[in-house]
This record gives C-alpha cells, sequence and structure tokens, in this order.
C-alpha cells in the first residue's frame, strides 16, 4: 500500500485551518473545536484554493455539520475558506446559532455555505427547519445573523417548479 507524499497532506490541514478561524460558525467555542472529516476520496489543488471530497462526506466541527456525496471548499488567496458546496441528493447543513437557540437544519440536493456572508443556499428540493418552523421550495436563501429566509420556486440549479410553503409556529404566551 503506497503512501500518499506529505505535502498534499500538509497543504489539506493548512486548508482546513481557516474553517476554525474568523466567524465561521455561530457559537464560540465551534471556532475552536477540532475538524472532523469523513470521505472515501479527496482531490486537493492548492494553488487553486479548492479541496474536493467524494464518497459519504462528513464534516463536522463544533455544532456545524455539513454532508453531500460531494463537498468542494474553497479558499481565497489569503487562506480563508469563502465557500463550501455540498452536493447530493439529499445534503445537509446544521448548525447552532447561538446557545439558547434553536438548531437550524437544512437541506436540498445542493447546499452553499457563503462564509463571509454567513448566508446558505439550499438550491432543488429545498427545505429548512428553524425550531418548530418549516420552509419548503425550489430554492431558499438563509441569513444566519439577520434570521431571515427568502423562498422561491423556481431558481437556477432547481428542477422543476417546486411551490413554497411553510408552516409558522404560533409563539407561546405566558399564562396569566
Amino acid at each position: 500500500m503506497m503512501r500518499p507524499p506529505l505535502a498534499p497532506l500538509l497543504a489539506l490541514s493548512l486548508a482546513a485551518l481557516p474553517l476554525a478561524s474568523g466567524p465561521v460558525l455561530a457559537l464560540e467555542g465551534d471556532a475552536s473545536a477540532p475538524i472532523q472529516v469523513e470521505a472515501d476520496r479527496l482531490d486537493l489543488d492548492d494553488r487553486a484554493g479548492t479541496a474536493v471530497y467524494r464518497g459519504a462526506v462528513m464534516i463536522t466541527q463544533g455544532s456545524m455539520q455539513l454532508t453531500g456525496e460531494r463537498v468542494e471548499i474553497r479558499r481565497n488567496t489569503a487562506g480563508q475558506l469563502t465557500q463550501a458546496t455540498a452536493i447530493g441528493e439529499r445534503a445537509y447543513i446544521e448548525q447552532k446559532p447561538a446557545p439558547d437557540e434553536p438548531l437550524v437544519r437544512g437541506w436540498g440536493r445542493t447546499v452553499v455555505y457563503h462564509v463571509a456572508e454567513r448566508r446558505i443556499e439550499l438550491i432543488d428540493q429545498a427545505e429548512l427547519h428553524q425550531g418548530g418552523d418549516t420552509f419548503d421550495g425550489g430554492y431558499l436563501e438563509y441569513f444566519l445573523d439577520r434570521r431571515v429566509v427568502q423562498a422561491r420556486s423556481a431558481a437556477e440549479g432547481v428542477e422543476d417548479r417546486q411551490r413554497v410553503r411553510m408552516t409558522l409556529e404560533p409563539e407561546q404566551q405566558d399564562a396569566p
């Protein structure tokens, strides 16, 4: 069995470091949590700033989890993570925005996490759950910091029109 050369493994380790720095994750402990990546295959292009994982990919760091059959991570020239894209029949992302807030969970055939904007795109058979509230459609966009959801029945990358549906749970009223 041949061992992979050390340089690509070192580059992979360095590529993962930006996941742990900056405002990538909402919970304070998330940024300092170890990054766990599981996949069947990795193709790393250090010059292009991309790492492509294939085969039941699971990436976790603290409360954040990203899964898909294929996950591509892009870095800028400074080595900071700029975008993570998961593709699969049911690509998935979850994150806990704050200790006292419910877990945010999203699915789609494509999930794109724009790090600097703290924005998630869920594309084709998109579904978002935030507490008891649910949103479904062809395309959903969620802004983590502002808690804003934008939904569309059709968009680029969406097969057929997929009507927007939502279920909002009423706020609990305190008993007198």
